[in-house]
């Protein structure tokens, strides 16, 4: 039986006319970035560790396994459907690729080899050595990373230890660069375990460095030449660099009780402290390759950022950059998650697609699967976001990818809270130093596309954790798509 038509019910369809949002469905990542997993060759496990694209307008994907493929309709599967051709194989754990002058370079863990298709039939037929002047002991943690080329020519990579806590060969806990004339030039000591290696859009090199000894929390890292990246285990090959970068750093302290970066800033000089300190476990375990978005805005409203992908978490971080009394700090915000596999390449084309490959193998990765190899497209829709958060001498300014409703810009829809890590030999660190800092709201742009945040104290070197959750979108009234953000605040502008 039909019910009649009440008061009630005239109410509730006037509150829902009056505020067609009060019921509509929050925005999702898919509505902005959709993730397309592209089919691998059947029967083949393709752990991919690093990807370029060539002129030709083919993906190459080398894997953990130490083939590389060319890939064939990438940009347009599904419409059309992909051909994957065995380029070269049975390399030595291949972890990045880089074309130059009709040669593709690999990055292995023994050396840098480039090699080229001479006769047209699609697999490489030439193999050249370029360098190799560093050790190798065959200890699984002695991977190799390796960047594209940089605006003089040179090929940077970045090289575990041997272990978690040793230096066996030549030059492992470094970043080398590696010429046009296949010079092998020590650049900085002091690294652990990077997950990748690459560049923001002013062409400065950084690493990402995984937790463990003399690393809190994984963290991005900006390679000054001549800096100690602060894990000592690799500084015993000074003497072999011939004074490259400058003589061997003072050692930091290898007490129970530990020590702190900013701390240790003033007695090491060469010290550069983590740009972006990735929070473990909050954000993610294991931070791998760096690409910045030069695009143009084709992938969306974040061109110049950089993307550095995660491979445990399965995700994509965005992170924003800025130098302040001459090093570099900055924000990282969570970007997109979902992807097959763990995430280790990533590649963003001119026309603004993003390609990512990756591998379970080792750690794991919640995506699942034990490889993948997908594309992220933007949909043309621009999310409600943080575009950049700035440091002021008395706090942070926000940007914002639309207008923020004013009404809603209030210090309520605030809250920070502000933490460290021990320096210590020791694996890892808990969080430690927290501070709960005021946050009041001290102005909001007119067109409402900034704001400024008044924070008592600022504390200098911590992690300053905000959470946004109360913030509105003035057109549309929806909540930021992502509420919290994470700055590492290494210096406090004057």
């Amino acid at each position: 039986m039909t019910q009649p038509f009440s008061f009630s019910h005239l109410i509730l369809l006037t509150v829902a006319l009056a505020s067609p949002l009060l019921f509509a469905e929050e925005p999702k990542e898919s509505d902005f970035y959709t993730i397309t997993q592209i089919p691998t060759p059947d029967g083949e496990i393709v752990e991919g560790g690093a990807i370029e694209l060539l002129p030709d307008g083919k993906v190459a994907v080398c894997t953990r396994r130490g083939q590389i493929w060319t890939i064939e309709n990438a940009f347009e599967y599904p419409d059309k459907e992909t051909k994957w051709t065995l380029f070269a194989e049975y390399l030595h754990e291949p972890l990045g690729l880089a074309w130059k002058d009709g040669w593709l370079y690999a990055v292995q863990r023994p050396e840098v080899t480039r090699m080229k298709d001479e006769d047209g039939d699609g697999r490489a037929d030439i193999f050249e050595t370029v360098s190799d002047d560093w050790g190798i002991s065959g200890n699984y943690h002695e991977y190799n990373f390796g960047s594209r080329f940089d605006k003089e020519g040179d090929l940077w990579t970045a090289l575990c230890l041997t272990g978690s806590f040793s230096s066996e060969t030549l030059f492992r806990g470094w970043v080398l660069r590696i010429n046009e004339d296949g010079e092998m030039i020590p650049t900085a000591s002091g690294v652990r375990s990077p997950g990748g290696i690459g560049f923001n859009a002013e062409g400065d090199v950084f690493y990402t460095d995984n937790q463990g000894a003399w690393n809190g929390s994984s963290s991005l890292k900006w390679v000054k030449p001549g800096s100690f990246q602060g894990n000592p285990n690799g500084n015993i090959w000074y003497e072999y660099a011939d004074g490259a970068i400058g003589d061997r750093p003072v050692e930091p302290p290898y007490s129970d009780d530990g020590s702190r970066t900013i701390t240790e800033r003033e007695n090491i000089p060469e010290l550069i402290p983590p740009a972006v300190i990735l929070p473990h476990q909050k954000v993610g375990n294991s931070p791998t390759v760096i690409e910045p978005d030069m695009s143009g805005g084709k992938f969306g409203p974040f061109a110049g950022q950089v993307f550095v992908g995660e491979q445990t978490h399965s995700k994509v971080h965005r992170i924003f950059l800025e130098k302040v009394n001459g090093l570099y700090q900055g924000a990282m915000f969570p970007f997109l998650e979902g992807f097959q596999s763990g995430n280790i390449g990533l590649r963003i084309s001119e026309d603004g697609k993003l390609f990512t490959s990756g591998s379970n193998r080792g750690w794991g990765a919640r995506g699942g699967k034990p490889h993948a190899f997908e594309r992220v497209d933007w949909t043309g829709k621009v999310p409600f976001e943080i575009h950049e958060m700035r440091a002021l001498p008395d706090g942070f300014e926000l940007t914002f990818t639309k207008p923020v409703d004013p009404a809603s810009a209030v210090d309520a829809s605030f809250r920070m809270e502000a933490y460290t890590y021990i320096y210590q030999k020791a694996y890892g660190s808990p969080e430690v130093d927290q501070v709960k800092p005021t946050v009041t709201v001290a102005s909001v742009s007119d067109d409402g596309r900034s704001l400024k945040l008044k924070v008592e104290p600022l504390t200098k070197g911590h992690v300053h954790e905000l959470h946004a959750g109360g913030l509105k979108a003035k057109e549309s009234g929806n909540g930021l798509l992502h509420k919290d953000a994470y700055y590492t605040l290494n210096e406090i502008p004057e």
